[in-house]
């Protein structure tokens, strides 16, 4: 599932492309390219009638409005002299809403769109984006697969996925695991929150590009859990670190933006 969501929308974020992806199979719709009613029409396509929109989460910016005590706080604790605080009184905040905006290609009829083919993925240019530095695997222990330190990493030539291994590793790193240790992982890792984040990186990364591996990354992330179920809060922390990992090396995308 994660693999054919990639590939419909590989544009949007990881949680935006399963969210999209579970609402085209619930409705029997064929997974494909997405767009607003607007936007297919700049394409020269229009929405067939009795269609529904697919609903993706956005972000919009608000203004919180701050309190007369919040202000004169501010204004006192700078030491500023005068009859009162003259700043702004909006504060902006970041909000997540779901909106039904979006129509995949299938709900929808007109002229050919040449749609762009999908995006490689560079391991040396995702690395550099993300500042981190792969350095010789030099632990002795051969039940060692792969470790990260700071913003190091280091995958054994002997593992059986070293694309899985390097996203796991990586995964370490982009979860800010590695500011507060260094991790040695293999098959007797640890069992915990934190080996199971990792692990749940590499396999987003690992199905959305279609590498092998995925099948050991869900059996390790079910046995890390011990049959619980990832925090939400875990969840969110993976999403961003595995859309970060695969932006990162998009080649086309970065191609573009430079």
């Amino acid at each position: 599932m994660i693999s054919e969501a990639y590939r419909a929308f590989y544009s949007y974020s990881t949680g935006n492309q399963l969210l999209a992806i579970y609402q085209c199979y619930e409705r029997g719709l064929r997974p494909g390219p997405i767009n607003t009613y607007p936007g297919w029409q700049k394409l020269g396509r229009h929405v067939k009638k009795g269609e529904k929109a697919i609903t993706l989460c956005m972000p919009m910016v608000k203004k919180r409005r701050k309190n007369e005590e919040e202000l004169r706080t501010e204004y006192v604790a700078e030491g500023e002299s005068g009859t009162g605080p003259t700043e702004e009184k909006d504060k902006p905040y970041t909000l997540f809403v779901y909106r039904p905006h979006w129509f995949v290609l299938s709900q929808t009829e007109g002229d050919d769109v040449n749609f762009p083919e999908l995006p490689k993925w560079d391991k040396g240019l995702a690395l550099a984006i993300l500042d981190i530095e792969e350095v010789p695997f030099e632990c002795m222990d051969g039940n060692v697969l792969g470790y990260a330190r700071k913003r190091e990493v280091a995958v054994s030539p002997l593992s059986p996925f070293l694309y899985k291994t390097l996203f796991h590793e990586v995964g370490h790193v982009e979860l800010g695991h590695t500011s507060e240790a260094d991790f040695t992982d293999g098959e007797f890792t640890p069992r915990s929150i934190k080996e199971a984040e990792a692990e749940s990186v590499a396999l987003i990364c690992s199905e959305s590009l279609g590498l092998e591996g995925a099948e050991t990354c869900r059996a390790y992330v079910q046995s890390w859990l011990k049959g619980e179920k990832i925090p939400d809060k875990s969840a969110s922390k993976i999403f961003a670190a595995a859309d970060r990992m695969l932006e990162a090396g998009n080649a086309n995308q970065n191609e573009k933006n430079s």
